[in-house]
């Protein structure tokens, strides 16, 4: 790898709670490039929001962490992207001005932005919707419509946290197909996590595994599949073997 553009060494979280302390993160150590997707997967209350969180600035942490690097300097309050679980659509806003508000806090141009929201839309799925309130979506269309608005200030770095995990098993899949393709145009750099052993094999280029808190990584390896991705992807050797692995380590560690 050529130098990472997500490097961590060593790093872990210690929450101060009822005068103790809680370690919620015990060790996370790892590089990635720029422009892979990478899956965080784990069982659930392991710490994969939390390392998210850390990533995204909003927690201290010990260890070290860099992003972005000399030919690429990263602002986290500028080239972060985030998505939810849940959608956090503004109810009183139409789809487009939901999607411009990122770009309205940074003080972007708003006339460039809105062509550039109504590109993202496109994008999405989501043309002939803009002017649309989010109770006239879908639970799916309303997450393209925050996968959109994540996108608008053309961040670097992409960080969602289970963002599928209130969908429906048909529509899920469904979004992680629309989620390929839109990396794949976009072209960022994407931390998914998830608690699916499966979901994180057919998005990931390559997957971190998180034991049971206090997080603990167990493995971190390459996926090796070929994209464009189908369904039909899941059926293949590779793709049982990635699985087996996966759950192999989480059921030894006792993260059933």
């Amino acid at each position: 790898m050529d130098e990472p553009f997500i490097h961590l060494a060593g790093v872990r979280k210690v929450y101060r709670t009822r005068g103790q302390d809680v370690l919620a993160i015990s060790e996370a150590t790892f590089d990635l490039a720029a422009g892979e997707l990478v899956s965080l997967v784990g069982p659930s209350g392991c710490g994969k929001t939390t390392l998210l969180k850390i990533l995204a600035g909003l927690h201290s942490h010990s260890g070290e962490m860099t992003i972005g690097s000399r030919t690429q300097p990263f602002d986290p309050s500028r080239d972060i992207g985030m998505v939810f679980q849940q959608p956090l659509l503004l109810k009183w806003r139409r789809v487009i001005d939901n999607v411009l508000l990122p770009a309205e806090i940074l003080g972007l141009s708003i006339p460039q932005s809105r062509a550039r929201a109504r590109e993202l839309l496109a994008l999405v799925g989501l043309e002939g919707d803009e002017d649309k309130y989010p109770y006239e979506l879908s639970g799916g269309m309303q997450q393209r419509a925050a996968i959109a608005r994540a996108l608008i200030h053309d961040p670097k770095l992409i960080l969602m946290d289970e963002p599928f995990g209130a969908l429906d098993a048909l529509t899920r899949e469904k979004m992680n197909l629309e989620l390929l393709r839109i990396w794949e145009e976009a072209k960022k750099t994407i931390v998914f996590v998830t608690h699916g052993i499966s979901e994180a094999v057919f998005l990931g280029t390559r997957v971190i595994v998180l034991t049971a808190g206090p997080a603990r990584m167990a493995d971190n390896f390459r996926v090796e599949l070929d994209h464009p991705r189908t369904l039909d992807s899941k059926t293949s050797e590779k793709f049982g073997e990635y699985s087996r692995r996966i759950y192999r380590l989480l059921m030894t560690d006792g993260g059933g």
